[in-house]
This record gives structure tokens, sequence and C-alpha cells, in this order.
């Protein structure tokens, strides 16, 4: 395979990823404001013994909803993949116990994944299919370079 088709197609899964997990948190974080509301998923933080619980609501859902929005655009990724996995990590041992989601309550294994895949979007960045992309070349071309 020639490099060129190769970075498409890393790419292409790159693409893939960003939006099934940026879309996923996406709904997540509009399902805690506007179906659970903030202070229902502050309630159950309070009872997790979450620390400053309707602050951590506030900033789990908006970092659910906004870090979501933009991994799905491909937009900041590195930096958005940050919190996100942060935030994962939070969930999995604050909010779950044991390993596999089909326990109950659910384990850990959906937000420990979730983190993981966070984790590699930091470390691979979001592909040719992004904004960040056409940023970067944007960027490049202002200073007189080939994109």
């Amino acid at each position: 395979m020639n490099p060129l088709t190769k970075d498409k197609a890393t790419s292409a899964g790159l693409l893939v990823l960003r939006l099934f997990l940026g879309l996923g948190l996406m709904a997540h974080g509009w399902q805690k404001f506007f179906v659970f509301g903030v202070s229902g998923f502050a309630g159950l933080l309070e009872k997790l013994g979450a620390p400053a619980p309707y602050a951590s609501a506030w900033l789990s859902a908006g970092t659910e909803l906004a870090g979501g929005l933009l991994i799905a655009l491909g937009l900041l990724t590195r930096l958005a993949a940050i919190p996100l996995a942060f935030n994962m990590a939070v969930a999995a041992f604050l909010a779950h116990s044991g390993y596999f989601i089909t326990n109950t309550p659910p384990g850990r294994e959906y937000a420990l994944n979730l983190g993981a895949a966070f984790v590699a979007l930091a470390l691979t960045g979001a592909g040719r299919f992004s904004i960040d992309n056409l940023l970067a070349r944007g960027q490049e071309n202002s200073y007189g370079m080939n994109p």
C-alpha cells in the first residue's frame, strides 16, 4: 500500500472513531443537562461521594457535551481528548465497580475503553479528515509553505 493510500485509510479510521466517540459522548452530556438535569446528576455524584458534586456535575456534563462535539468535528482534538480521558477515568473509578459492563451495577469496562480511545486520539490527533487538518494547512499556506 502506498503511503498516501495508507494515510487516507488511517485518517478514515480516525474519522469513524472520532464520530462515534464524539457523538456518543455528546449524547451523554446532553442527557445530563437536559434529561436528568444537572441537579439530578449532582445528586447521584453526591451519593457516590464526589467532591463538590454540583460543580463536578457541570464540569463532567460540559466536558462530555463540548468535548464530544470537538472530537466529532476534529477541532482541537488532542486538547479535547485529555479532559475526556480524565472524565472517563473518574467515571470508571467513582461510579463503577468491577470490570465487566454486564455486572450489576455496570463495571468499569466501558468507561475505561472510552478513556483509552481518548488517550489514543490525544496521541494521534484527528487525522486528515478534520478541521484540525484544515486549520494546519491554512496556517502553512499563510507562511508560504505547501500544504
